[in-house]
């Protein structure tokens, strides 16, 4: 059996994110080959269910139970296919320093006991609760399973400690509480694990990112009159599809009159010579995620075009100067200008269009910043962190606008920008 994730034998060596930071950060290719250190796989989940039983031990829980299907991933190394992120279908527990359970949805038990060597045959169960309420909750199948993590938390010595839940149906939580157990937020522990990325997570986010790099090209080859916002996403989700994504979680195309205020979709309008457009492409490699906006003119662009993308991008690289190790969120927030300052009422309304993101499993990670939630609740920027950092501005024809977005590592003297498709000047695709 690997010892990636076998009980009570990781060792401080597992906590080391072993971080390269000498030269560029690689881009390796899609493939594993015996004359290149690439991804580790196993490293990868020694790390991940090391940095979360580390996270549980600082907390007051005893236990977590996992329906979030990131925390799965992340704590377990499982995943049975993008169908199953918005079913409620699975769950995982971990209990001290026991190794995970997970009760998968019918026949991926059976898969995962047969190819997932790292977990104990014994914890890969068959199981099911309520799949977003379609099982009532009168089936039993809720109690069933409550009453079978209790037991498990019993024999672990943990029955007396809370268990940090991250979501469940609301019936859920009333058979968890019905079985004995004091259920709180385990949302917070996970994403407090999750924060800091390892050598191997910081080279898929990069390969996701060198993707979009190439998307991107492609989208600045296709942009002309003829062309409409949905063709850009079906060709972007071809393209990424065959070059390794796991999940095309969405793409944005807006352009023309629909920049200004940000729909955050896409439609059937066609390209238009002199639009403004803006893209974002959010996707993932071996599950791990890009948010990668950039903005381009079709043709020609007026100068109120061309001063707005300048804003955005001053921005934003007022922004990046400021990400290192030891500044608050908030300092990096207050680069950014107030939403009365581009044309909105307060800064909910602004939300995400000053913005900046932890990435990793999950689009969205700690920390947030934003104007809105990082000034009076600032948190600290670590060595290791990954973020997308993004801009918006309004151009003063009252319908164009820019929007610029960049990704970037935490190392140990600043950050290091993983988006690479040139964005210092607006691009014109298709020039006239």
């Amino acid at each position: 059996m690997s010892r990636a994730l076998t009980p009570n034998i990781l060792t401080p060596e597992d906590l080391e994110p072993h971080w390269m930071w000498e030269g560029r950060l690689p881009a390796w290719g899609h493939t594993s080959v015996d004359f290149e250190r690439r991804i580790d796989h196993d490293r990868l989940r020694r790390y991940r269910l090391g940095r979360t039983r580390q996270a549980l031990k600082a907390s007051d829980c005893g236990t977590l139970l996992l329906f979030d299907v990131n925390n799965i991933r992340y704590v377990s190394a499982t995943k049975i296919g993008e169908w199953e992120r918005d079913k409620m279908c699975r769950f995982c527990l971990l209990t001290g320093d026991d190794a995970p359970y997970v009760w998968d949805f019918g026949s991926a038990a059976v898969h995962h006991k047969k190819f997932s060597d790292w977990l104990i045959p014994d914890h890969c169960r068959a199981g099911v609760v309520g799949m977003r309420g379609t099982i009532p909750p009168s089936f039993g199948l809720m109690k069933r399973y409550a009453d079978e993590i209790a037991g498990l938390i019993r024999d672990a010595g943990m029955i007396d400690m809370p268990v940090g839940v991250d979501y469940a149906e609301t019936a859920m939580f009333h058979a968890l509480q019905d079985a004995g157990l004091k259920v709180v937020d385990g949302q917070q522990i996970m994403l407090s694990a999750r924060e800091i990325k390892n050598v191997d997570e910081i080279q898929l986010l990069t390969q996701a990112a060198s993707m979009v790099d190439g998307v991107y090209h492609m989208i600045y080859e296709e942009l002309k009159p003829g062309i409409r916002e949905n063709d850009i996403v079906a060709l972007s989700n071809k393209m990424l599809y065959e070059m390794g994504s796991d999940d095309v979680e969405a793409i944005n195309a807006i352009s023309g009159e629909r920049c200004n205020p940000h729909p955050h979709n896409f439609t059937d309008r066609y390209f238009r010579p002199g639009d403004q457009a803006f893209f974002d492409i959010l996707q993932s490699y071996q599950g791990y995620r890009t948010c990668y906006y950039r903005t381009f003119n079709i043709g020609f662009s007026t100068p109120a075009q061309q001063d707005a993308y300048k804003m955005a991008r001053e921005w934003i690289d007022a922004s990046i100067d400021l990400i290192r190790p030891g500044v608050s969120t908030d300092v990096v927030a207050q680069a950014w200008p107030k939403a009365e300052e581009f044309g909105f009422p307060d800064e909910l309304s602004a939300f995400g269009l000053q913005f900046g993101h932890g990435l990793g499993l999950a689009l969205h990670e700690r920390p947030i910043i934003s104007r809105a939630v990082s000034l009076e609740n600032p948190m600290e920027i670590k060595t290791g962190m990954v973020f997308a950092l993004e801009t918006y501005c309004p151009a003063k024809d009252g319908f164009s606008a820019a929007r610029i977005e960049e990704e970037v590592v935490v190392t140990d003297k600043g950050c290091e920008v993983i988006s690479l498709f040139p964005a210092q000047d607006l691009p014109i695709a298709n020039r006239y």
